[in-house]
């Protein structure tokens, strides 16, 4: 880390009104209820997170989103009820570590992209992405524990039974377009890194780095050996 010049995150902006005016425009829907897209039994699942997790509105306030941003309010809701905050992530850290010390911070997504990557993917892809939120919302807070647990232990097997397996068998297409295709372009984004001189901190979500499609084997098929350090 203190031998880095430079670091690499995954994307660039998380500046709160940034984010809010991003989502305002493309995450929002009024003309077409999530409820009426939803069977009877998805809506009450829905209705039941919305609640348990505190969700300002409730499900009156994910009814107006778009399954997508429903999806990651879901997803982001129980880890700050269960007392973790998203300010404190190790790229956070890494991140103020590094502009402390004066040197750049760079990203291999804006945070445009990655809201556009959502908001564009095909309207039953959004729904297997709200789906597979509820899935693991489900699993209750013992679920985060476990990732967390995993996460400090560097179990990566474990996080890719935890974040990976239940995406890749249930909903395949979804997880070739979230998390493998996007794997494929930090393993290039890597590798043109790589033709670089000095040398450069990466640091991207545990769920790239476990399981049989992670950035460490998409840099396998290129080539480029890796090595744990720790």
């Amino acid at each position: 880390l203190a031998d880095s010049g430079k670091l690499y995150v995954e994307e660039d902006d998380d500046d709160p009104i940034t984010m809010q005016l991003l989502v305002l425009q493309y995450g929002m829907d009024m003309q077409h209820p999530l409820s009426d897209q939803l069977d009877a039994a998805d809506r009450a699942r829905l209705d039941a997170a919305a609640k348990d997790a505190g969700v300002a509105g409730g499900a009156a306030t994910l009814n107006a989103m778009k399954p997508w941003l429903a999806a990651l309010t879901i997803s982001v809701a129980p880890i700050v009820k269960a007392g973790y905050d998203p300010k404190s992530g190790a790229d956070k850290q890494l991140e103020r570590a590094f502009r402390a010390a004066g040197k750049p911070v760079e990203a291999f997504e804006t945070a445009e992209e990655q809201i556009k990557f959502l908001a564009d993917l095909p309207p039953a892809l959004q729904m297997d992405l709200l789906r597979n939120a509820l899935d693991d919302y489900a699993k209750g807070p013992a679920e985060i524990k476990a990732l967390v647990g995993a996460w400090q232990a560097g179990d990566t097997k474990a996080i890719a039974a935890n974040v990976n397996a239940g995406m890749r068998e249930h909903y395949p297409k979804l997880y070739d377009v979230l998390l493998a295709d996007r794997n494929r372009n930090f393993a290039r984004q890597i590798a043109g890194l790589l033709k670089q001189h000095g040398t450069i901190f990466v640091a991207v979500g545990a769920g790239h780095l476990a399981g049989r499609d992670s950035v460490q084997a998409q840099l396998a098929k290129l080539g480029i050996k890796t090595e744990r350090v720790h």
